[in-house]
């Protein structure tokens, strides 16, 4: 089964810092975050290394895993939802996974003292 989904404006925002960040084209950025995600949720569910995934504009085409597909189901007849829109969310969730600047996520270091800081 193939499951299509649309990015969502911070996945979008996500892959536009992360290409910034590395002088890649918006395009690119945006298919590699998506290989990111969903590498990370097939990993976490099926502990699979691989993903099959196409990007087409907005839309993300992905053929999950037995194990991932399953799970989706089944997170889906839980909650009244389509196995897409479950995928769509766990994918918004890593987003912003892999950025290296998170604007105020750690703690502030610009009043340490030490060398360096």
């Amino acid at each position: 089964m193939t499951l299509s989904i649309t990015v969502s404006d911070r996945f979008r925002e996500a892959a536009a810092d992360w290409g910034d960040d590395r002088l890649v084209d918006e395009e690119r950025a945006l298919e590699t975050k998506a290989e990111q995600a969903l590498l990370e949720i097939e990993h976490l569910v099926a502990g699979s290394s691989e993903v099959s995934f196409e990007v087409d504009g907005e839309t993300i085409r992905h053929e999950p895993s037995d194990d991932l597909e399953a799970y989706l189901q089944r997170q889906a007849d839980a909650y009244g939802l389509d196995p897409a829109d479950v995928l769509a969310l766990h994918v918004d969730l890593f987003a912003r996974a892999f950025l290296e600047d998170e604007g105020g996520s750690g703690p502030d270091w610009s009043d340490d003292p030490r060398p360096g800081r």
